[in-house]
C-alpha cells in the first residue's frame, strides 16, 4: 500500500503494528494486547483524517495509486467470463483510454463503458493517463448506439483528467467528438447510468457523462477544471492549488447539494483502495437497482427525464 502525504500518521502506526506482530512471532511471547491496542489507534486515526478530508486531499484520495480503474471494477463486478470487450470507433482507430463492452450482472445485460489508467509507467503511456482521443469518444457513441439498438442499458464510469489536449486530437476533432456525444446521449432511449469512480474532469468526462442518473464515490471528484489547471490560470501557477479546490466546489457533497448528481456511493474508510471487493458490490448493486426501477420507463420516457434533468441544472437570472 502506498501513502499520500496527509496518510503518513497512519503507516508509522501500520509499522508500529507490524513490528508488533513480527516481534510475538520470532520471540514467542504473548503481544496480542499490544497489538490490539495499536490496531484500536489505527482505526482512530482513520477516523480522524478520513472523516476531515479537505477538498485538495479528495482530490489527491481520487487519484491514488492504488485505487481501483475501470478494468478493475468490470472484472470485479462482472458475471465470472462475460465481458465480452469491444474495439474500434469504425472510423479511425482503437483508443486504448476507452475501453467499453457487454457484462452480465446477475444474469442482466448491460453495455459498460469507460475511461482507463495505467498502472505502470509504460501502460499510463499507452493509455494516455486516461485521457481519451476523438476516436475514444466516438467509439463509446458506437457501443452506446448498439446497446440501444438492442434496448441494453449502458452504464459509464468516469475517470479521467480531461479529453486529450494533443495536436492530433484537436486536428481529428476533439471538441466536435465530445459534443456529438452529449448530443446523442440526451437522445438516447436506453437508460444510461454514470458513476463517478475517479477523476471527472471538464468535457472530458460529460463526453460519457449524460445520465438519467449520475452518482459519485465517495472520495472522487467532479468539476470543470482540475486544481492545477485552474490555479495555473489564475495564478499562473500550481502553488493554490488548494485554493482552486476549495472555490471550485468539487466534492460529491457539493454536487450533490448542487443537484448535479443524484447520490454518493459509500466507499471502506479511507477509500476504495483499502477494500476494493466491497466497493464493487456498492456499485453493482446501484447499478441493478437503478436498472430495475428505469425498466418500465419507454423510450421516450427515458429520453424527456434525461433532457430535463440536465436543463433544470444551474441557475439563471435576467
Amino acid at each position: 500500500m502506498e501513502y499520500l502525504s496527509f496518510e503518513l500518521p497512519i503507516k508509522e502506526l501500520m509499522d508500529q503494528y507490524q513490528t508488533c506482530s513480527l516481534v510475538g512471532e520470532e520471540s514467542g511471547v504473548d503481544v496480542k494486547l499490544a497489538c490490539s491496542q495499536i490496531e484500536d489507534k489505527i482505526l482512530e486515526k482513520k477516523k480522524e483524517i478520513y472523516e476531515n478530508l479537505t477538498p485538495w486531499q479528495r482530490v489527491q484520495l481520487s487519484r491514488h495509486p492504488d485505487r481501483p480503474y475501470t478494468i478493475d471494477y468490470i472484472n470485479g463486478m462482472a458475471d465470472k467470463g462475460s465481458f465480452l470487450e469491444l474495439h474500434g470507433d469504425r472510423n479511425f482507430a482503437d483508443d486504448p483510454a476507452m475501453i467499453g463492452g457487454l457484462i452480465t450482472l446477475d444474469g442482466q445485460r448491460v453495455m459498460i463503458i469507460g475511461t482507463q489508467k495505467g498502472r505502470t509507467t509504460k501502460e499510463r503511456q499507452y493509455r494516455r493517463f486516461g485521457m481519451p482521443n476523438p476516436e475514444g469518444y466516438r467509439k463509446a457513441l458506437r457501443l452506446m448506439k448498439l446497446a440501444e439498438k438492442f434496448n441494453i442499458p449502458v452504464v459509464t464510469l468516469v475517470d479521467t483528467p480531461g479529453a486529450y489536449p494533443g495536436l492530433e486530437a484537436e486536428e481529428r476533432g476533439q471538441g466536435e467528438a465530445i459534443a456529438r456525444n452529449i448530443f446523442e446521449m440526451v437522445q438516447l432511449k436506453t437508460p444510461i447510468f454514470t458513476y463517478i469512480i475517479g477523476e471527472g474532469a471538464s468535457g472530458g468526462a460529460l463526453g460519457i457523462g449524460v445520465g438519467n442518473k449520475v452518482y459519485m464515490l465517495e472520495n472522487t471528484w467532479y468539476t470543470v477544471i482540475a486544481p492545477e489547471s485552474c490555479s495555473s490560470i489564475l495564478w499562473r501557477n500550481w502553488d493554490h492549488k488548494e485554493d482552486a479546490a476549495n472555490a471550485l466546489n468539487l466534492t460529491p457533497q457539493d454536487a450533490l447539494r448542487e443537484k448535479f448528481i443524484d447520490g454518493i456511493i459509500e466507499e471502506p474508510l479511507g477509500g476504495a483502495q483499502y477494500d476494493p471487493e466491497t466497493t464493487y458490490l456498492n456499485l453493482k448493486s446501484s447499478i441493478l437497482q437503478n436498472i430495475k426501477a428505469f425498466s418500465k420507463f419507454t423510450g421516450q420516457e427515458l429520453e424527456t427525464q434525461r433532457q430535463d434533468k440536465f436543463i433544470a441544472m444551474g441557475q439563471f437570472k435576467g
